[in-house]
């Protein structure tokens, strides 16, 4: 408080206090504000270092007299923009069609259509400008007013209009998706955002990685600017908001927020009691963004100038945004009555007004002009981020059914009243009787028309189509052999565990030529926990403004050194923004045309299951790169317990398409299967193979030795996700068992396999799985072609295939739930039983925890046993001889082996 600190000169402080007092008394509270705040502006300008005030009056930032040239034809622009609005709303409508009945949303773009088409004529860059192309975050609900723009430019036609959300049934290549899918229309849609929240999120970290290329010297971006259109009903998801700070640290002034402030949710009011404007102006005032609101349109600015004693400006500021709603679905009277009418000096401001003239008062959204203004304010301005919050009315334009009605987002047709109101409004060439009820015409003006003319010199002059996606990319070299012998050679009796294993192939991968500088680690604040602190000295972690001080450890080896140049993406305590970070990378080929290779790294559980929505988006837009579940599994990050422990990581990978999941146990089968990861995702794509995936790879804290790469290993079997690791004593004539494990399992599977032979005169066979996923995927795909091409030759699955002269049962197990080795059950022959990790994690040692969730060695044995008792192989009459020995149930019982975790 200034009262804290001390004053140089009391008398002159006095003074400033009586001045303030006299201005209060004589010319009243308005004017005391008006000084303020020009006394605080002031001394902003002359560098004079205050706290920001969080939030302004409820009036537009920049006033009237500050607003540039519209430098374009505004009367072609609302001519055609009109065009736009009445065919994003024939779309929907024609999609409820008898029969079809696909739904759709028409109010959103109707209250955005001018912020999308200020840009789209003066602002938005195409790929084909000099400076490069904009990204930009459309929000999904605006996805017809965009499709209507497009099919005006030529870009589409009527038939693919009328195949909004049919992309099946009219055949390939036919329809439209609903939303803004880029995997789903990849020549077109680059960012997926109708996951609400994830757009910016995802946005402020397209926009740090496009400041991170710049920096590190692999593309100049300077000139890049990253838009995302948002709704206020949607700032309300935590990841809306959740990163904003980060934009501000880093001055990112490439990127604009645009958020439709039409009031509403998808119910109702986004803040009936409250002023969503005025608080999101104090969030990102607090952030340190710079904040411009555009509240009111034109027809209000010689109201205001005329309130001179702040009557209408206090009306303004205390009206909530239920009232406004209200005033919307009403009339001009009635506004007139209830906003006016609060106070006698506003009521006498409008008295020379009709009640028409009242009613076509216009929100900020909705002027032209307003939105120019803040978008060219926005472009110049530096240092900061800057989000734009126009004030609009969803359904705006649609008709008195539609607009500012709760319902209206929920709203798919207009009836033939609302049409014939619409097109009057829009001054749309239709006649009534060309109106038909179910399926009204599109419009279209002629293609030397004026109004197309002047649209398509826009979009030439701003560097061409936008949005758009290229269909072609740069191809990647690949790394030399001889960077992945450090997987094959092992690790003799050094325990090692397999995320230490990948930590050393990355290293080695850094020094590669072809691929060495387009490497991305993106850590969530656990670099040390994973070993990478290693890489902190020489690839350095990056920071826009490099390091200022001196690190505490900095007379270490492993110190931490942060650079403008900096690698690695260090993202603090931060899954959500680690997982934004990794799909900016891993689209890095298709955005910017500069393959990267983003290798994320966090604690298994915090993945899948954490930031699971983020990963279906970047799947949606077709990301590359590598997921590193470490510290996987239930039991090897023994310490931690119930949230921390891993035991359902595959099965969430296994319902996003786009993923491919290993569970590896070995450094040699993580080398193949990183090897081929790189071939796919970054070459020429010429095995046919979708290049479009990323690879979660599962690793493990646990050490154990690392073996050296078997002579011959079967790399087809590593690849399709099962090879044998270790064969029982062949045609022995004893009992036999097939055992399949994967990652830390394979261990256990091992000591159980000589337990069997020692102990109980059981031989068996021990199989890494490498991906229990891709065993069930292949399967399916053959399931699928035998159920398709009945007359065909029937396709074998690859699990089916490995095993089919393989004797015995078979006993799955991993460090995970029984459901993910169960995925493969209905493909293996004989019989197949599973131990898992099922239920909570706990804390305790791990072979206690093996113990407990019965996975260990021993209880192996005993299943292994059961297994063949049940096939009438083994007396069962000592099974409980093998529990009693054993100690099966009891983890009470066992005794830690610290080199490997094992029981005895």
């Amino acid at each position: 408080m200034a009262t804290q600190i001390y004053d140089s000169d009391p008398d002159e402080t006095q003074e400033w206090l009586d001045s303030l007092d006299a201005v209060v008394d004589n010319a009243g509270p308005l004017r005391a504000r008006h000084l303020l705040s020009r006394v605080i502006e002031r001394a902003r300008s002359r560098a004079v270092g205050l706290p920001a005030l969080r939030s302004t009056d409820y009036i537009n930032t920049i006033p009237p007299e500050e607003e540039p040239e519209f430098p374009g034809d505004e009367s072609l622009e609302r001519r055609y923009r009109r065009y736009i609005r009445w065919n994003a709303a024939v779309m929907v409508h024609r999609a409820q069609r008898p029969g079809i009945g696909v739904g759709g949303h028409i109010s959103t773009y109707a209250s955005s259509a001018a912020l999308y088409e200020v840009g789209f004529n003066h602002f938005f860059r195409g790929r084909g400008h000099p400076g490069g192309g904009d990204q930009i975050y459309i929000q999904g609900h605006g996805s017809p007013g965009v499709y209507a723009r497009a099919y005006l430019e030529g870009r589409l036609d009527e038939d693919l209009l009328d195949g909004f959300r049919q992309e099946l049934s009219r055949g390939p290549g036919n329809g439209l998706p609903s939303y803004p899918h880029p995997r789903l229309m990849p020549d077109f849609w680059e960012y997926p955002t109708v996951s609400m929240g994830l757009g910016p999120l995802n946005a402020i970290y397209q926009a740090r990685f496009n400041r991170y290329l710049h920096n590190r010297g692999i593309k100049d971006t300077s000139d890049q600017r990253v838009w995302a259109f948002l709704g206020d009903g949607e700032m309300d998801e935590v990841e809306s908001l959740g990163a904003i700070g980060l934009a501000a640290r880093e001055e990112l002034d490439n990127l604009t927020f645009v958020i439709n402030a039409n009031l509403q949710r998808l119910d109702g009011p986004v803040r009936g009691n409250g002023k969503i404007i005025q608080e999101l102006e104090s969030f990102f005032t607090g952030a340190g963004w710079n904040v411009i609101k555009v509240v009111w349109g034109r027809g209000w600015d010689d109201l205001l100038a005329r309130d001179t004693e702040g009557a209408l400006l206090d009306i303004m500021n205390t009206t909530p945004d239920g009232d406004f709603q209200t005033y919307k679905a009403n009339n001009g009277a009635f506004v007139r009555e209830h906003f006016f009418g609060r106070d006698p000096r506003a009521l006498k401001m409008v008295e020379h007004m009709s009640d028409d003239e009242i009613w076509k008062l216009q929100r900020g959204g909705h002027d032209y002009r307003k939105v120019y203004a803040a978008y060219k304010r926005a472009v110049e301005h530096t240092g900061q981020p800057t989000v734009i919050i126009a004030k609009t009315i969803k359904g705006w334009t649609l008709g008195p059914h539609f607009e500012g009605r709760n319902a209206t987002h929920q709203m798919k047709k207009l009836a033939l009243q609302d049409l014939q109101t619409f097109r009057d409004r829009m001054e749309i060439p239709i006649s009534d009787k060309d109106l038909d009820e179910k399926l009204p015409p599109y419009y279209k003006p002629a293609q030397d028309s004026d109004e197309l003319e002047y649209m398509r010199e826009r979009r030439r002059e701003l560097g061409g189509d936008a949005p758009s996606r290229p269909t072609e990319y740069p191809v990647l070299g690949q790394p030399a052999e001889e960077r992945f012998e450090v997987m094959k050679r092992g690790s003799g009796k050094q325990p090692v565990a397999t995320t230490m294993a990948f930590v050393r192939l990355v290293r080695e991968l850094f020094k590669d030529e072809a691929i060495g500088k387009r490497i991305v680690p993106i850590i969530p604040d656990e670099a040390r926990t994973f070993g990478m602190d290693s890489f902190f000295p020489n690839q350095k972690i990056y920071s826009p403004h490099g390091q200022h001080y001196t690190s505490v450890d900095s007379e270490l080896i492993l110190a931490y050194k942060e650079s403008t140049d900096g690698v690695i993406l260090h993202e603090g305590i931060n899954e959500a923004g680690s997982t934004a970070s990794f799909t900016a990378v891993g689209t890095s080929y298709a955005t910017h045309g500069e393959p990267m290779i983003p290798m994320y790294i966090f604690y298994s559980m915090f993945g899948f299951q954490r930031t699971g929505d983020g990963f279906w988006a970047a799947g949606d837009q077709m990301a590359r790169g590598f997921v590193l579940g470490a510290t996987a599994g239930r039991t090897t990050l023994n310490g931690e317990g119930l949230q921390h422990q891993d035991g359902h990581s595959l099965l969430l990978a296994s319902t996003n398409p786009a993923v491919v999941a290993y569970d590896a146990a070995y450094g040699y089968e993580l080398g193949h299967i990183t090897k081929d990861a790189i071939v796919r995702m970054y070459g020429d794509g010429s095995d046919g193979r979708d290049q479009n995936v990323m690879y979660y790879l599962t690793m493990y804290n646990e050490p154990y030795p690392q073996p050296a790469e078997p002579e011959g290993v079967d790399v087809e079997g590593i690849l399709r996700g099962i090879h044998l690791v270790s064969p029982g004593q062949p045609d022995s004539g004893r009992p036999r068992v097939q055992l399949l494990a994967s990652g830390v399992a394979v261990p256990w599977a091992i000591e159980a396999q000589r337990m069997l032979g020692e102990d109980w005169g059981v031989d068996a066979d021990v199989w890494s799985v490498t991906s229990w996923n891709e065993l069930r995927r292949d399967a399916l795909d053959a399931d699928k072609h035998n159920f398709m091409n009945p007359g065909e030759q029937a396709k074998v699955p690859y699990v089916t295939s490995v095993l089919a002269d393989r004797q015995g049962p078979v006993v799955a197990v991993s460090d995970y739930m029984r459901a993910v080795q169960d995925q493969i059950r209905q493909w293996v022959p004989g019989r197949f039983n599973s131990l898992g990790t099922d239920g909570f994690g706990l804390s305790d040692t791990r072979p206690a925890l093996r113990r407990h969730f019965a996975v260990d060695a021993p209880t192996i044995v005993l299943r292994a046993l059961t297994s063949l008792s049940e096939e009438g192989q083994f007396d069962a009459a000592k099974l409980p001889e093998v529990i009693e020995r054993y100690h099966v149930f009891d983890p009470t019982e066992v005794e830690a082996d610290l080199s490997g975790g094992q029981a005895t």
